[in-house]
């Protein structure tokens, strides 16, 4: 074997990421270099994570030269995986670090308000994800990496999902689709490893979901997971649109329809405004279609990370429409969300007082509630109760018992 073979893995001069320079030799054992911007702290230990994996790749004769800049073990372990992978057939599932959270299975029913996407290739942004409050967070594959890139990515985007606790997030991956030649990959590499929800682009059928849940139950069969993964389709083409309740009703793990505003735009040939105006007939149906499917629907991405007000127009009109979260780009963009999409406190003492006048008059055997002069019927009490749940999700219902606990509360 030629000293020439040579690769090369990660991003040089990237916080919290490293460069990684490999070459096989025929004889010699392993050479490492590390220059690394904590070097004087944890230089023995980058050297002992670089010697092991190498180890554990099956590479005993080579040259590796790392430039660091400040990566913890999982993204070094990622980038010299790569790098190898670059290099030659590496057999079984690779370096995976051991699991250092253990989430339960996939929640169906949560809130999801918010889903934050993170750039797949970027793990200095993903090791915060769980931190801003997001109900989802996105570890993409798809459109925030290039495709010289990809390989990288899902190796680094597995061994986050191993290595990061997101605390109470739905952990999401968008793949890329099926039809390229990274999406079955992507899902070979993330669905064993502790993902919730894989999101896939460009879903324009029931087809087309199914696809990817043969795949997803082949995996979970193969490594014994023992629950479901689910998935949420993103509709981002105008067939997509035109196909929307068949999509969410294709199986039982779909969970959510998502709008892509910005590849559907560009499907029906159109230029994306602030106003939308291009964009309201389908999102309307795919209210309509996500609703009769029995699934949630979330909006796409308001894209002006600077302009608050006009986040929470957009955000207040697709309420009004029917959506129950939106895409979110940046952290700044989390909390106005969920401030709309949280019921105001006259919402929570009115639907109270509905369920109540409901809950007395069938009490007394009428099938008529009124709360003054306003009859009660299915679609108000409908309301009221989901209402209800989401405060009751969001602690509001305990907060105010908490309150009133307090002001009726005395010393002893």
């Amino acid at each position: 074997m030629s000293d020439s073979v040579k690769t090369r893995a990660g991003r040089e001069g990237k916080k919290g990421d490293l460069a990684v320079r490999l070459t096989e030799k025929d004889a010699g054992g392993i050479e490492i270099s590390v220059e690394s911007s904590v070097g004087h702290m944890f230089g023995q230990q980058i050297e002992k994570t670089v010697r092991e994996t190498l180890e554990r790749l099956g590479l005993e004769n080579c040259e590796i030269a790392i430039d660091d800049m400040g990566a913890f073990d999982y993204v070094i372990m990622a980038r010299i995986e790569a790098a190898a992978r670059r290099l030659r057939k590496i057999e079984g599932p690779g370096c995976i670090p051991d699991r250092k959270v253990d989430y339960g299975p996939p929640r169906r029913e949560r809130l999801r308000r918010t889903r934050l996407y993170m750039p797949g290739n970027n793990p200095d942004l993903m090791r915060n994800g769980g931190l801003y409050g997001a109900d989802s967070v996105i570890l993409d594959l798809e459109d925030s990496v290039s495709p010289g890139e990809k390989d990288a990515a899902r190796i680094l985007v597995r061994n986050t999902l191993l290595s990061i606790d997101y605390f109470d997030c739905e952990r999401i991956v968008r793949i890329n689709p099926l039809s390229t030649e990274y999406g079955s990959d992507d899902l070979e590499m993330v669905v064993p490893y502790g993902v919730d929800t894989i999101l896939v682009p460009k879903c324009e059928s029931a087809e087309d979901v199914k696809a990817v849940e043969k795949i997803i139950a082949g995996l979970e069969k193969k490594h014994s997971l023992g629950y479901e993964v689910l998935i949420m389709p993103l509709i981002e083409t105008a067939k997509g649109i035109l196909n929307a309740y068949e999509t969410g009703a294709a199986s039982d793990r779909v969970v959510a329809l998502c709008f892509g505003a910005e590849d559907f735009t560009a499907d029906i040939g159109a230029e994306r405004t602030k106003e939308g105006t291009e964009s309201f007939t389908a999102r309307s149906m795919l209210v309509l279609g996500a609703k009769a499917a029995g699934v949630q629907v979330i909006d796409t991405v308001f894209s002006d990370v600077q302009d608050e007000e006009g986040l929470v127009a957009n955000t207040e009109e697709a309420m009004a429409l029917g959506f129950e979260g939106k895409g979110v780009i940046h952290p700044a963009q989390i909390a106005p969300i969920h401030a709309v999409f949280s019921p105001a406190p006259e919402r929570i003492e009115y639907a109270k007082k509905v369920v109540a006048a409901i809950e007395k008059a069938r009490s007394e055997g009428s099938g008529v509630a009124t709360i003054g002069s306003k009859m009660i019927d299915a679609p108000i009490e409908t309301r009221a109760r989901k209402i209800l749940r989401l405060a009751e999700a969001l602690g509001l219902l305990e907060e105010e018992k908490n309150e009133m606990n307090g002001k009726t509360g005395g010393g002893s």
